[in-house]
Parts: structure tokens; sequence; C-alpha cells
């Protein structure tokens, strides 16, 4: 069994074809999803396929490139989506400097209301970070003093240091289809050197197709690709990996029901 616990089927390329999209992934042993939130204003449309579709849930938040967009929300406009039984984790939110999309001030702020509702409600943060390693690692220390809760680093293209503050402050760091890329071989040797208990699979799709699917529009089925690759780097079989990364998705999603037990 694999899970991809980040990927957007609400965007176009995925939303239009849901049945065929589930059933591939289906076949490629993926038994979950996960439909990750990008702005709190849709909620509505993200929950209505989390519910519309047994094997798929998702998230609350707002992706920082939308922080400026939703700068007026507050702890509690996440907080109240967050008991619904399908919502079972917040976020995308966190920082990119990679784009000019989004108040840097805006999207610090919005990230820590995201760590907010995260403590509060012990459901995990999805971390969005691009060229933002330094502040990043600074509000997770900060705000991990503040007192602890869930994360991991998703879609994770950042610098060994940065993945490991967030192991040592208790996350996890989730790899994406960029993990098969030629030109990464950097990251998958930050990779190998991360523990085993703490790693995800993901394909942030439709975006980030993996090899041998570049160019095509990415969807949760190739996100055994990426596990395959991340076995590799840690010296694992594909059945070793998927085992691994589903432990380590449930122990963190743990309000996610596990249909293994």
């Amino acid at each position: 069994m694999l899970v991809d616990s980040h990927c957007h089927l609400d965007f176009p390329g995925l939303v239009e074809d849901l049945p065929a999209v589930r059933q591939r992934a289906k076949d490629a042993g993926v038994d979950l999803m996960v439909t990750i939130s990008t702005r709190i204003r849709q909620m509505d449309k993200i929950i209505a396929i989390a519910e519309g579709h047994e094997n798929v849930f998702c998230s609350v938040g707002t992706h920082p490139h939308n922080a400026s967009e939703e700068k007026d929300l507050t702890v509690e406009d996440i907080l109240v989506h967050s008991p619904h039984p399908k919502v079972v984790a917040i976020g995308e939110a966190g920082l990119d400097y990679f784009y000019d999309d989004g108040d840097p001030v805006d999207q610090a702020a919005g990230f820590r209301r995201h760590i907010a509702a995260a403590r509060e409600t012990g459901l995990p943060l999805v971390i969005h970070t691009r060229d933002a390693d330094d502040d990043t690692a600074k509000i997770l220390k900060e705000e991990t003093g503040n007192g602890a809760f869930p994360f991991l680093l998703h879609c994770f293209t950042a610098s060994r240091g940065l993945a490991e503050v967030a192991i040592e402050l208790g996350g996890y760091v989730s790899f994406s289809g960029v993990l098969t890329f030629k030109n990464s071989p950097e990251l998958r040797e930050t990779a190998a050197a991360l523990p085993k208990d703490r790693l995800l699979v993901e394909t942030d799709a439709p975006y980030l197709a993996p090899v041998p699917k570049r160019g095509k529009p990415n969807e949760p089925s190739y996100v055994a690709h990426t596990a395959l690759v991340l076995g590799e780097t840690q010296g694992l079989s594909g059945a070793e990996i998927a085992k691994v990364t589903t432990d380590n998705f449930f122990r963190l999603f743990s309000k996610v029901p596990d249909p293994r037990v």
C-alpha cells in the first residue's frame, strides 16, 4: 500500500476526471490520497471532493502564494473546519521567496497562524518552503519553543540543514517527483541521510511528474515511481519503502483511519 500524502485533486488536469484518476491510483497500489487546500475560502470545494470519495482526505489552509489574499483570516477561520472527519491536516502554509506572490510579512504571519491551529488541533501542519530555509528554520524553532506541534516539510527540495532542523524538532520530510530528476543528486543524498521513520512520499499533482513520466500532468498513481527512488536511496525494496512511508503517514496523519488494521 502507498499513500499520496499531497496532491491537488481540485486543480485542472485532475478534477475533470477524478474516477479515472482514482482507478489508476488504485491499480498502482496507491490506496489513499490527501488533497491539499491552497485557499481557505475554497474549502467547500475541497471538502466536497473528499466527501465524495472514501479514500480521499483533505487539509485546510492558505498557500503562501495566497497569503496576502487571505491575510484577514484568523486562526479561528482555520479551526472551524478542523472537526470535519475528512479534514486531517492544516495547510499548506509556509514561506516561498522564489516567486513574487504573497508579501513575505503576510506569509510569515499566515505561517504562524497555521502553526497555532496545528498546535491546538494536533493535526499535522503541511509546510511549503522554497528559497526560504533560514526564515523557515527560525520560525519553526521559535514556535516549537512555544509548544510542540506535528508537521512535515512537503515536496522537499531545500538544504540538508533544514531537513535536519525539521527532524530535530520532531517533524517529517516528504519527497515528490523532484527526487527522481536527473539534476537532483544532492536531494537524493539528503534523502539517504534521513531516518527512515520520518520519510513520506507525495506527488504534488498535477505538478512535478516523476521520471519516467516527466512532461505529463502528474497524478497520484505516479507516486509509486518516487517511492521506488526513495527506496533506492535508503537501500530498501519497493515493498519495504511502501511499508515505511505508509506507516509514517498513519503515525503523522493520525486522524486518518488505517485500513490495514
